[in-house]
């Protein structure tokens, strides 16, 4: 087992809706020995189950990760380059005959795109192979823009499988390249992690976030549960998870 798949496995049994599972399973067990801890420990379960599965407490958490307005055109001009980073591929694609972006690397791609139309500023694409597969992320990307926007990838960074790869394996060729300012694309919940992460490689950062959240109740569907709502909401603790392994991870290393 590599320390990828270790790595994802953990947090997967720390996040929902996993570890409702872990809870819900464990009041059941307790029901007769310990009848008060298992009612607590099945309406905690549940109760959490409703309120994260709801498309306004998704939206709330993933809020809470948002560092920065979206981009203004007039500090386009002060960057010197455009890092969009990968989110995803689907391994084997039926339709594709071979690995393909996910909808969420496409999403930050396709901003790449325009901020690059906007700007003129030359795109690093990075990603690698986290799960396997034939392509990498960057790979893809570069193909992507190449094939269907018609658009060159300066610099491709493919041998990365997190976040910190992404950041640490990025700033060598943007700093052989006189590179110190970049517009770093990703979405708006993952700039929290993401942005000191390239700061720490010495660079400037530009944060050029996407799909920024709503906190409004704009109707009863906002409250009422959801697979979206359930999404959102493991995205944003996820993130949360990852920005506290790396602080540890930073204090005892």
């Amino acid at each position: 087992m590599n320390a990828w798949l270790a790595t994802n496995l953990v947090a997967a049994a720390l996040l929902p809706p996993l570890i409702l599972v872990f809870l819900l399973a464990a009041g059941l067990i307790f029901l007769r020995r310990r009848p008060r801890l298992s009612m607590s420990l099945i309406l905690l379960s549940t109760t959490a189950l409703y309120a994260l599965s709801t498309p306004w407490v998704g939206g709330l958490l993933l809020k809470t990760l948002e560092i920065s307005a979206p981009v203004s055109p007039d500090s386009l001009q002060t960057a010197h380059a455009i890092v969009v980073l990968g989110g995803g591929r689907r391994v084997d694609s039926a339709e594709y005959g071979s690995d393909t972006l996910n909808g969420i690397s496409l999403e930050r791609l396709r901003y790449a795109a325009f901020l690059h139309r906007a700007s003129g500023l030359p795109i690093l694409a990075t990603g690698g192979k986290p799960g396997g597969g034939q392509l990498a992320e960057g790979r893809i990307m570069q193909h992507v823009l190449h094939t269907e926007y018609g658009l060159s990838t300066r610099w491709v960074e493919d041998a990365s499988l997190t976040t910190w790869d992404n950041a640490r394996l990025s700033a060598a060729p943007l700093k052989q390249a006189g590179v110190e300012r970049i517009v770093l694309v990703t979405h708006a919940w993952h700039l929290r992690r993401a942005v000191p992460l390239f700061e720490a490689q010495g660079l400037d950062v530009i944060p050029a976030g996407i799909q920024f959240s709503s906190t409004r109740l704009d109707s009863i569907l906002d409250v009422l549960p959801t697979p979206a709502g359930l999404r959102d909401s493991t995205f944003a603790l996820h993130e949360w998870l990852g920005i506290l392994w790396y602080k540890l991870r930073s204090i005892f290393a």
